[in-house]
């Protein structure tokens, strides 16, 4: 019978304690439940009498908890105010108890029975609440893999659609410069129009490498890594005046590379080019790195820089597609990069500090 005594005393105290309870809850100023949080306390506060007198069990605690988690959840609020709350509604039970007239042999075992239902409530709301959590944040990570696959797919058609209409012209253009150049090798500004030829023919076939015939290769051939950079630099060379930079490139003349060089050339412009666009805004010394050699069976780029770092908190996302920090940019550059890389069968990853930015390139042995 005590047990009934100690629950009807919860019972006639009912109202005071949950406008005690409603004054002091942690609320969200957002929180759309705002205005009837305190009914949940009041639930849990007859569910604890109900508790005292074994009328309900586990389950129905269980049940109680995942609609308030579910709630919760909707809020957006913060876990540790919830659980604040929930300590503070077992506090209130047990100081009410307290005002009553039962020897310190009652309560204790009434204590230990408020204890397990708060326990038993907290554990299944906490656990739900995250679930919920979990379940929301990958739906999320879904949708956004299928808009990026969406918006892949749209680049694809768009860049499929543009080769035609403009390559060909494009095509036609850098034939006849090149012809102009050798019949008025001292024309002024012929070198100029072919250099930014050239740049604008490298963007396109950016987008080319993202649609599907981008996937269109040509046979595999095995090329010099040191021939092609220096074929790279030699192409970049007024970028690499503009910005003022100094270019130290150390790579093995043996060091051979199975694969396809336009590609290969492609990433290593990218790479370089963003280089360069990171030592625009740096004062004193501007310098990029490169080295190319052999580690373990496997063959090893680095292409470094000493320009402003890349936040610590973006580089985890600087390969997803669309990606940019660029007010211009397109944010395809670094996800083609990887995307070729990992055709090749290599890696890329990127470190960045406050001294240097390293893109690093690995290749196994075919």
């Amino acid at each position: 019978m005590a047990m009934d005594d100690l629950a009807l005393f919860l019972n006639e105290h009912e109202e005071e304690a949950v406008e005690e309870f409603r004054k002091r809850i942690m609320v969200g100023e957002h929180d759309q439940f705002n205005g009837i949080i305190h009914l949940n306390g009041q639930a849990m506060y007859r569910m604890v009498a109900d508790y005292l007198r074994s009328k309900i069990t586990h389950e129905d605690i269980k049940q109680l908890a995942y609609k308030v988690a579910h709630e919760r959840n909707q809020a957006q609020i913060n876990i540790g105010d919830f659980v604040f709350n929930v300590c503070m509604g077992r506090e209130l039970v047990l100081k009410v108890l307290q005002k009553g007239p039962f020897p310190a042999a009652a309560l204790l075992p009434a204590i230990i029975k408020i204890n397990e239902c708060f326990d038993i409530f907290l554990v299944h709301a906490v656990s739900r609440y995250t679930e919920l959590k979990e379940s929301d944040l990958e739906e999320k990570k879904l949708f956004i893999e299928r808009s990026h696959k969406d918006r892949l797919t749209i680049l694809g058609q768009m860049a499929s659609s543009f080769v035609h209409e403009f390559r060909n012209p494009l095509t036609s253009i850098m034939g006849f410069s090149r012809l102009l150049k050798e019949d008025y090798p001292n024309l002024p500004y012929v070198d100029i129009i072919e250099n930014e030829l050239h740049q604008l023919n490298y963007r396109v076939s950016q987008f080319l490498l993202v649609s599907k015939k981008g996937a269109v290769h040509k046979n595999k051939e095995v090329f010099s890594i040191a021939l092609l950079f220096e074929e790279i630099l030699s192409f970049l060379y007024p970028n690499i005046v503009d910005v003022n930079a100094q270019i130290t490139c150390t790579i093995d003349p043996m060091l051979l590379l199975d694969g396809y060089r336009d590609e290969m050339r492609q990433v290593f412009i990218n790479i370089i080019s963003n280089a360069l666009d990171a030592l625009q805004r740096k004062n004193g010394d501007k310098e990029i790195t490169i080295n190319g050699y052999r580690n373990d069976e496997m063959t090893a780029i680095t292409i470094s820089n000493n320009g402003a770092p890349i936040p610590r908190d973006l580089l985890p996302v600087i390969f997803e597609p669309f990606f940019t920090t660029k007010e211009l940019g397109t944010g395809i550059g670094l996800y083609v990069c990887k995307e070729i890389i990992e055709r090749h069968g290599g890696v890329i990853t990127c470190e960045s500090s406050d001294q240097q930015t390293v893109f690093s390139m690995y290749f196994k042995d075919s």
